[in-house]
């Protein structure tokens, strides 16, 4: 657990041109200690953005970074979506917690859509085609073909089930028709990397990270293509899967998010302080560094709108795959 103690939110606030309303000083924001709720364990990419952000919300009052893990993310998820609607405690959330761990469980622990108010989605992070470098395959478009073939037995490793890369796979599958490519899980993307570069398995979808470029640029692994629109900014080189498999794209995003009713102002309030944190270099170094890319529009309308986007593409995928929890 982190804990950082702050100057007073009142006397920062007017060095950053916020500007309370009546309605606004009525709900005294933030009253006491901001809780960060991160819903993975300590030392992963989220958690580490997590706590970046909260430093960088120093200027705003006290904020206590606190790891409530397990279930997908669903757990620390269910803890905020309980939590009273009053800013004081924050999810610092991302897809899988938001929409595809909860729609697995049955019952669902919340509704994403109708337990949470999002404030800023703040970063992305895309999944990778990544095979290993002995594969005769040096393009998406071999690979396909490479996998279709019925004289190959193809499988590829997911950082688990319900996971971004899991969904990476299964979209694939379909997109291509390779209906007889297996799905191998694993306990996280660290051990599924290890095992593609062995040569154990063939291929895997993990979420772009700086050391899986490396990697790459080294010769240990192949990256065939990038699962987004738009090519990375930090690796323009490296094809986007839609340029071959029009419609592949899948990522993790993630930001911040608070229970459901809460109030607009304090909301807004939030996504102001937001706008001005994310010009902190530390955490725009932490994004960089874990390979992220910080999202250009920051509002409470946009957050709403992707979550709402994203659910409506993802779900009809995991309907399809027959994705159940474990």
């Amino acid at each position: 657990m982190d804990r950082r103690t702050f100057m007073g939110f009142a006397a920062l606030t007017a060095g950053y041109g916020l500007r309370c309303t009546s309605a606004t000083a009525q709900t005294n924001f933030p009253n006491g200690p901001v809780r960060l709720v991160v819903p993975y364990p300590p030392g992963g990419v989220v958690d580490v953005v997590a706590r970046n952000w909260a430093e960088a919300m120093r200027r705003y009052g006290t904020v206590v970074v606190e790891n409530v893990s397990g279930g997908g993310g669903t757990i620390g998820a269910a803890t905020v979506a309980r939590s009273r609607a009053d800013g004081q405690t924050v999810l610092f959330g991302e897809t899988g917690c938001l929409i595809i761990s909860p729609s697995l469980l049955k019952p669902a622990p919340y509704d994403p859509i109708a337990d949470f108010a999002p404030v800023s989605m703040l970063f992305s992070a895309d999944n990778l085609m990544v095979v290993n470098p002995d594969l005769p395959v040096k393009t998406l478009a071999e690979f396909i073909s490479y996998a279709k073939a019925p004289e190959n037995k193809v499988a590829y490793a997911s950082a688990g089930i319900g996971t971004s890369t899991h969904l990476t796979g299964e979209l694939f599958k379909q997109l291509t028709g390779a209906s007889n490519i297996v799905h191998v899980p694993y306990r996280g993307a660290g051990p599924a990397l290890v095992d593609v570069m062995a040569g154990i398995v063939p291929m895997c979808t993990p979420n772009v990270t700086t050391q899986i470029l490396d990697y790459h640029r080294a010769g240990k692994l192949r990256i065939l293509a990038v699962c987004s629109a738009a090519r990375l900014k930090i690796a323009p080189e490296i094809p986007t899967a839609s340029e071959t498999l029009p419609g592949m794209i899948m990522r993790i995003v993630g930001g911040v998010i608070v229970p459901a009713k809460t109030p607009d102002t304090i909301v807004s309030q939030l996504a102001q302080m937001n706008q001005a944190a994310v010009k902190d270099e530390r955490l725009v170094m932490s994004l960089n560094n874990a390979g992220l890319e910080l999202r250009t529009d920051l509002s409470v309308a946009a957050a709403r709108e992707f979550l709402k986007q994203e659910s409506d593409r993802l779900h009809p995928i995991m309907k399809m795959a027959g994705i159940q929890a474990q």
